[in-house]
């Protein structure tokens, strides 16, 4: 199509660049928010408990079984193990980039399965679950007791029953680590006593397995001529201490009995005291929330925020739920820093374009071509799927100073064709348009060459940067196709020559302006071509000057330090203290304590 169509119909130039822009909003509204472009490999997690094993016992019962049985799964790239001497163990496995974390987890737990018979009876008990979630924390809250009117373990099950299975089905939360235990019954034995009584623990478990069960208790009247037929009831599995305490260890024959209560002390404790937690010195329950591969981290997090804001409403008095931590509280605080400085780009351009072209109908048209290009680049990434996140949004920032150029291209030349002697705005622009539109998709095509082959790369970084190369390379091509359509037609309807109509030199703020901006840029190419004679009379110093920059440059890129992404302060501190091995758990929580009294002095923390 000739460029001159675009000139003679602006209405159809300008229909083209409104389009662009309403596609643009449409997609920007529709477009995902998170922080970096969905990088994580998916990841398998498979982990059961061993009570009362150390950690070196789970190593060679728990760990090596399962490790053998895993390892070779379909996909998988590696995995890491954990064990430690509350009982717990933790195999995460990691998958290739692009596997499908629902068939990972499929093909996991087939393996797992195959490693059940080699594993201990108290394992196989407790079962091992594998579940599909990504390593990093997605949100924390915690649960205490201001007032300090309820203890760990009414909190722990507070959460247990009430929040934990409707966080589960949030969709994109891949676990829920509650850092505390759940009720338990605690049979503490006495081994005094047993002693006299010639007890051993096995005693006792042995009994617990047979009187404190469930079965099948049958009916009577099955083949009867009975009207009704009966079935049996029976008070099945005990649920108080004193049920527990009155399970008989041994009766004799002339009628003495030997109870459970005798030889230990029963009470409802807790599962695992392995743990202890506290929120701002107040009895508190602190839980994990982690996501699965694929999910978008923000719209779980909002899913979850509107859940926890609805179980604030039900909470006991005494209860308080707050936020420990959370990844959209980073992300929303980095995109709005990045809009500021899209916005401060976008002004400063602007600004340098009206210094340098010295007319505010001049400095419109750029600025139409950089919302045009600028907007009309979320129409594309919604269709490719990508989604508003920190690269993205880096990427704009980036080539706001280039699809700007473009739109400069085509007025400058139309003010060249003012300044010999066009008077008419229109043959200007046609004149002007013949000469340069090669130029200009030369130009573009050149620029998005170098970032669309970013694509093609492969692997973690591959995906990551994709959407930062296709993001500039798109919004150059709508800033070239713009610059071919809408500029020349407002270069017409817009421009006009720095002289009147009887030929003198207006004597407007911007003739005048410009008039002294001229002059002062001129005294400055002269010094610059005083600077470029002196190299050329002078070659060995170009050369020179090359040399030391390539010996700089090697330098420098064999000493600065490499990375995906930089290191970025969250709001978030994770203190973690290793005592002397052995420390028994009052020890370790004395130490936390003269700790946490420290940390009591930062004036900038918000919860502890």
């Amino acid at each position: 199509m000739n460029l001159r169509t675009f000139i003679e119909r602006p209405v159809f130039s300008a229909v083209i660049s409104i389009s662009i822009v309403i596609l643009g909003i449409i997609g920007l509204f529709t477009l995902p928010v998170e922080q970096y472009p969905d990088i994580a490999p998916p990841t398998i997690m498979v982990s059961t408990t061993y009570y009362g094993a150390s950690a070196e016992t789970l190593q060679k019962s728990v760990i090596a079984p399962l490790e053998e049985a895993i390892n070779g799964v379909e996909d998988m790239t590696y995995m890491t193990s954990t064990a430690s001497n509350a009982g717990t163990v933790s195999i995460t496995v990691y998958f290739k980039q692009g596997a499908n974390p629902d068939m990972a987890a499929v093909n996991v737990q087939n393996r797992v399965s195959k490693a059940t018979g080699q594993l201990p009876a108290e394992v196989t008990q407790v079962d091992v679950t594998t579940s599909k979630r990504q390593t990093s924390i997605l949100q924390m809250f915690s649960l205490y007791s201001p007032d300090d009117s309820y203890d760990e373990n009414f909190l722990a099950n507070y959460i247990s029953i009430n929040l934990k299975p409707q966080i589960l089905r949030v969709s994109g939360v891949g676990d829920m680590m509650i850092m505390g235990g759940d009720y338990s019954m605690r049979i503490w034995m006495k081994p005094d006593v047993m002693a006299q009584y010639k007890l051993i623990p096995s005693d006792v478990t042995a009994v617990l397995a047979e009187q404190n069960i469930e079965s099948a208790t049958g009916s009577f009247g099955e083949n009867s001529d009975e009207t009704y037929q009966c079935t049996m009831k029976y008070t099945g599995r005990l649920i108080t201490p004193e049920e527990f305490g009155d399970i008989v260890i041994r009766s004799t024959e002339d009628g003495e009995v030997l109870k459970l209560k005798d030889v230990a002390d029963v009470e409802l404790g807790r599962e695992n005291y392995a743990y202890k937690g506290s929120t701002d010195g107040h009895p508190g329950i602190s839980c994990m929330i982690f996501q699965t591969a694929g999910s978008n981290a923000t719209e779980v997090n909002k899913e979850i925020d509107q859940l926890l804001e609805e179980a604030r409403k039900d909470l006991p008095r005494g209860v308080e739920l707050t936020q420990m931590m959370s990844s959209n509280n980073f992300l929303f605080a980095s995109i709005h820093e990045v809009v500021k400085t899209l916005i401060e780009a976008i002004l400063l351009v602007i600004l340098v374009v009206y210094v340098f072209l010295q007319d505010i109908r001049s400095t419109l048209i750029p600025l139409v071509g950089v919302i045009v290009s600028l907007i009309g680049t979320f129409a594309f990434m919604s269709i490719a799927g990508f989604s508003i996140n920190l690269i993205t949004l880096f990427a704009l920032v980036l080539v706001i100073g280039t699809v700007v150029d473009d739109a400069i291209v085509v007025v400058e030349a139309v003010q060249a064709r003012f300044d010999v002697g066009y008077k008419s705005s229109y043959m200007a622009s046609i004149d002007a348009m013949k000469g340069i539109s090669n130029a200009v998709i030369t130009s573009s095509l050149v620029f998005m060459a170098v970032f669309i082959p970013v694509s093609f790369m492969g692997g973690t970084s591959g995906t990551f940067y994709t959407q930062f190369g296709l993001t500039m390379a798109v919004a150059v091509g709508i800033s070239a196709v713009n610059a071919l359509t809408l500029s020349p037609a407002l270069c017409a309807l817009l421009l006009r020559p720095y002289i009147n109509e009887d030929g003198t030199q207006k004597q407007n703020f911007a003739a005048r302006f410009r008039k002294s901006f001229n002059a002062a840029f001129d005294m400055l190419v002269e010094k610059y071509k005083k600077v470029v004679l002196l190299f050329i009379k002078r070659r060995w110093l170009s050369w020179a000057l090359l040399a030391c920059s390539v010996v700089l440059l090697v330098f420098l890129v064999n000493t600065t330090k490499t990375g995906l992404v930089p290191d970025e302060d969250q709001g978030v501190l994770f203190v973690n203290v290793s005592t002397a091995p052995g420390s028994s758990l009052k020890t370790t929580n004395e130490i936390m304590e003269r700790i946490e009294q420290r940390l009591e002095t930062v004036p900038q923390k918000l919860h502890l």
